[in-house]
């Protein structure tokens, strides 16, 4: 019986041996899979922007404690005098110095680790929208504020999902206590908590500046694209009222040219109808986007008055470009001709600016005859537009000019003769030029009043001292002029060496050594008689 009770009990303490193994082999997996989770937790939160932080501000914590003990330290061995004992004052004194440093760099996580991120941006006033350019300033104003939201919104969720993952921290370090009741295990279970109940805070105070943020972002849009809204009406509405001013000018010029036959009065007519056009635009603009226009008025008059005064020069040349550009008289490309200070400058304008007009010059008769060089560049201000005169080889539609060529021929020459053979070569030369002048002429009916827009060659004869002048006229090239004046001079000259009865005339001199007939006058003493000449 004994021996039957004793097999009994060793039967029994290598079952509960077996069975107590058994559990602590299923209590190690477990635990194993416990810190593997959490591992995996750590892991995805260690590169939230709130957790750096937050772990940014348990750092200045710690910065703190340890500079309170080394402080403490410092004034133990402040008065020491050994060798030990001062080299490790020194060391004290450089740690110190570092840790302050570094507290210093951390200061913005003195009182709260998440004030920069809790807080909402402030949603910046935006002025009424008052004409149609601040609209585009709007539409960024609005964007700005939504991306600020939308970035705030994506801080929020990233708290969330940290806080979830915590939270999910917090329940495994709760079961691996449970199953391994450590004081470690007690201590991250306890700075789990700490951590979880920080970010829960902040959790609930970021919702409601979100929330309060998504409200003024809200306020602010609306009102923004109401005005916006306005804004866009009434460009609409103006811009449809200018259209119809537009197309009744364009009515009443066709009205006008169609039954105004006098060129004066349809010029007249087109002036008047294009400054009521103008003016109306003008008050319409002035009227809907100027709030008080007397007090524009008075501004505009004392800023003028102080301009004219202080830079009479540089005013007189915006107000000149003004002139220039809206008065359309000079355009970039243009030809054009200036007389300064005696000097005559022709070339092409290759700028207009705010205070001048640059112009390219150009190898032409002016260059040939008074210059005797060419290819400047100059500046010409444009507040002389207001004091000199200068021509337009190319004003408008005009791409042509009057060009000039006189040849003498002696006083025995068929004269008749030489102007037929002239005006032959001039018009089979000019022809081209001829018919492209009528046609710009017949364009610039429309806005100037041209009562002779006869374009043919003209040929006239004159006596000079020097002999007949056979003066030839036509229509050339306003930017190549000399080439056809080359060319028709040449065929002129060769056609008149092949004529026996026409004679070039050039400068001769004849003395006469003959007798006088004629008695002398008896006021007058005797003399020989030079006779002088010019061919």
């Amino acid at each position: 019986m004994l021996k039957t009770l004793c097999c009994f009990f060793l039967t029994c303490t290598f079952l509960f041996a077996d069975t107590n193994a058994t559990s602590k082999l299923e209590d190690g997996i477990k635990i194993d899979a416990l810190h593997q989770k959490i591992a995996a937790i750590d892991e995805a939160v260690k590169d939230n922007l709130w957790f750096k932080r937050y772990g940014n501000y348990l750092t200045y914590q710690k910065l703190l404690e340890e500079l309170s003990t080394v402080d403490a330290e410092v004034k133990k061995f402040k008065n020491t005098k050994d060798k030990a004992s001062l080299e490790k004052y020194e060391k004290l004194l450089t740690k110190q110095e570092s840790l302050e440093k570094q507290i210093e760099l951390l200061q913005e996580f003195k009182n709260s680790p998440f004030s920069k991120l809790v807080d909402a941006a402030d949603v910046e006033s935006y002025t009424k929208v008052t004409n149609p350019f601040a609209i585009i300033s709007a539409l960024s104003y609005i964007k700005k504020i939504k991306q600020e939201s939308l970035d705030y919104k994506a801080r929020l969720e990233r708290l969330d999902f940290l806080v979830e993952k915590l939270k999910e921290k917090e329940t495994l370090l709760a079961t691996l206590y449970e199953i391994e009741p450590m004081i470690t295990n007690e201590d991250s279970l306890y700075e789990a908590q700490k951590e979880l109940n920080a970010f829960t805070s902040a959790q609930e105070i970021a919702r409601t500046s979100y929330s309060l943020y998504v409200k003024k972002v809200e306020e602010a849009t609306i009102r923004v694209t109401q005005d916006i809204t306005v804004q866009m009406k009434r460009a609409f509405n103006i811009g449809i009222f200018i259209i119809v001013v537009i197309v009744m000018t364009f009515l009443l010029k066709f009205i006008a040219k169609r039954y105004v036959k006098d060129n004066e009065r349809f010029y007249t007519a087109n002036k008047i109808i294009n400054f009521v056009n103008v003016t109306l635009i003008l008050l319409i603009l002035l009227f809907s986007y100027i709030e008080n226009v007397s007090y524009l008025v008075t501004v505009l008059g004392f800023a003028s008055a102080g301009i004219a005064i202080a830079m009479k020069d540089w005013f007189m040349s915006i107000l000149g470009w003004m002139v220039i550009v809206f008065g359309g008289s000079f355009h970039v490309g243009d030809r054009i001709k200036i007389q300064k200070d005696g000097l005559p400058y022709v070339g092409d304008i290759i700028d207009i600016s705010l205070l001048r007009m640059t112009v390219l010059e150009d190898i032409t008769l002016t260059s040939y005859k008074e210059n005797i060089r060419s290819g400047r560049i100059f500046f010409v201000p444009n507040n002389l537009v207001f004091t000199s005169v200068i021509s337009n080889y190319t004003h408008g539609t005009m791409r042509t000019v009057w060009d000039g060529i006189y040849i003498y021929i002696t006083f025995d020459s068929n004269h008749k003769k030489a102007v037929h053979i002239a005006r032959e070569i001039t018009k089979k030369y000019a022809k081209g030029y001829t018919d492209i002048a009528r046609t710009q002429l017949n364009l610039l009916r429309n806005q100037y009043s041209l009562k002779n827009t006869n374009v043919e060659p003209r040929i006239f004869a004159f006596v000079e001292e020097q002999g007949f002048c056979v003066n030839c006229w036509y229509m050339t090239n306003s930017y190549a002029a000399m080439a056809l004046r080359g060319t028709i001079g040449c065929e002129i000259i060769d056609a008149y060496n092949k004529e026996d009865d026409i004679t070039i005339a050039y400068q001769t001199q004849n003395v006469n050594l003959a007798r006088q007939d004629k008695p002398i006058p008896t006021h007058e003493s005797p003399k020989s008689v030079d006779e002088k000449s010019l061919f």
